[in-house]
């Protein structure tokens, strides 16, 4: 009986590409796709928020025809752009798994579900419940009683009624 281990004539080709990277540099090209990911994630939070600075400024621009929608109109932009980065580390992922990357395509699966539950956290769902703002606070319906006395509401709150 051979062993698979067991030097074949014919054989160190595809011996070769059996082997997963040794020693160190599984792990640490997760580390390193992580810290740029990271990085790639700082620059579109900032481009976001520029983005959303320029867009409290800007002009309000009034129609004279009335539009079928009169609220703020739904932003997509973050949704997408956490939709696109986590679409490419869901396919740097698969990539570092199919290539024996195991550790790094873990990491990678582990940032691809934290990018993906955010994507979908930043969506303008339709009943609006994440980004309406809150409703106002009803006013007092109670109403004070008339002045009897004739004077002013000054004169009533000294008096008692």
């Amino acid at each position: 009986m051979t062993h698979p281990e067991s030097d074949l004539p014919g054989r160190p080709a595809e011996r070769a590409l059996d082997e997963r990277p040794g020693g160190c540099a599984d792990p640490a090209m997760g580390l390193l796709l992580t810290v740029a990911e990271a990085a790639v994630m700082a620059m579109l939070l900032m481009w976001l928020a520029l983005r959303g600075l320029g867009r409290s400024h800007a002009p309000i621009e009034r129609d004279a025809s009335p539009s079928p929608n009169p609220g703020p109109q739904a932003d997509w932009t973050p949704t997408i752009a956490f939709g696109v980065l986590a679409l490419a580390v869901v396919v740097l992922a698969a990539v570092l798994l199919r290539g024996r990357w195991y550790w790094a395509g873990g990491i990678q699966v582990l940032v691809a579900v934290a990018l993906c539950t955010l994507t979908f956290t930043s969506a303008p769902w339709p009943d609006g419940h994440a980004s309406a703002p809150p409703a106002p606070a009803p006013s007092p319906t109670w109403n004070s009683p008339p002045c009897l006395s004739g004077g002013d509401s000054d004169e009533c709150a000294r008096s008692g009624g």
